[in-house]
């Protein structure tokens, strides 16, 4: 069982709405009177219920349908002009049919956005905010929807879902640098400094993002260093694999933080890219520079821009809850950017 510290922020959000809704379907409830005991039973002209219809057994249907959203480029650019006949799918090495293969520049999209608030990002926090709502505002369409988290000692829901990108500014904004100096870590190790991207990205995935539909995305603003996380670079890159989400993580670091002595494989670009990598997302590198900032935005916008959907039923129909390696291809030279696996669908889980 995790730490309760994991979930304050999150859960209530996500069982407010059955409380909201409990008086709401209850009340329907109550609503008819009940005939007089001994009476006939009330008249309807209902036809009768068929008796085949009641002995019948119910039918289960499982659709095991496996979505996967991709971007393919070459030297020049996004290819834009794809059609199924281009492209070839392997699940384990096994060839599989593509059934479904659509453009989805209009496909409702679903953007987390998580903000590293831990102490190396004091002096870069002003360019992640102000990048940041620029991104949304450019992004976010009326039938989008986004959300914002902050990481450092703690993960905290700075903004619920909203298709306002100025909702989101707003929490932006609000932002502040989180040391835990003089509080404590709670994390437990007595150490006062923290930063729970593991965590944060293991919640974003699985509490936020899993039960929705469509296009789905995470955007990172992070050095990419881990301190202190209960989760692990694994279970937070299974966690968005389970919930078919794409992870771009975006390196920004103020160098002053680290004595002028930063380097980006021992802060966590490896696992980044990992991350990022087996998502289907990946990683852009911008150090501290406002510019390079706004240009990794820009490169993510056009990717969400020029995705396609290409969707086929497994020949391995067991569902076992077992990982499956994905490769697909659209061509010589062209680069596909897509997620690398996904778990099969337990039926303990479904």
């Amino acid at each position: 069982m995790r730490s309760s510290y994991l979930t304050a922020t999150l859960l209530p959000l996500a069982l407010l709405p059955l409380v909201l809704l409990a008086p709401a379907l209850g009340a329907p409830l109550y609503a008819q009177e009940a005939p007089s005991p001994g009476g006939p039973p009330p008249a309807t002209d209902a036809p009768p219920i068929p008796v085949a219809d009641i002995d019948s057994p119910a039918i289960k249907v499982n659709v095991n349908l496996v979505n996967l959203y991709f971007s393919a480029r070459d030297k020049e650019g996004f290819i834009t002009n794809l059609v199924k006949e281009d492209c070839s799918l392997t699940e384990d090495k096994t060839p599989q049919t593509i059934k479904n293969f659509t453009k989805e520049k209009n496909l409702p999209l679903t953007i987390g956005l998580l903000l590293d608030t831990s102490g190396s990002q004091m002096n870069v926090l002003p360019l992640e905010q102000q990048s940041g709502a620029t991104f949304l505002r450019n992004v976010l369409t009326p039938k989008d929807e986004a959300f914002l988290i902050s990481f450092d000692i703690n993960v905290d829901l700075l903004a619920d879902y909203t298709n306002r990108a100025s909702e989101i500014q707003h929490a932006l904004n609000k932002a502040q640098i989180n040391t835990g100096a003089g509080t404590g870590s709670v994390t437990g190790n007595g150490d006062p400094r923290g930063t729970l991207l593991f965590d944060a990205v293991f919640l974003a995935a699985n509490e936020k993002l899993r039960p929705e539909a469509g296009r789905k995305v995470l955007v990172l603003l992070t050095d990419g260093g881990d301190q202190g996380s209960q989760e692990t670079l694994k279970s937070a890159t299974e966690a968005a694999q389970k919930a078919n989400a794409l992870v771009y993580v975006i390196l920004i670091a103020d160098h002053a933080f680290y004595g002028g002595g930063w380097n980006l494989a021992d802060s966590g670009e490896r696992d980044m890219e990992k991350m990022a990598t087996d998502t289907g997302g990946r990683v852009i590198n911008v150090g501290n520079n406002g510019k390079r900032l706004e240009d990794a935005f820009q490169q993510i916008q056009d990717e969400l821009r020029t995705q396609y959907l290409a969707s086929y039923t497994p020949t391995n129909a067991k569902a076992d809850g077992t990982y499956r390696k994905i490769d697909l291809a659209c061509g010589k030279g062209l680069k596909i950017q897509t997620r690398k696996g996904y778990y099969a669908i337990s039926d303990t889980a479904q």
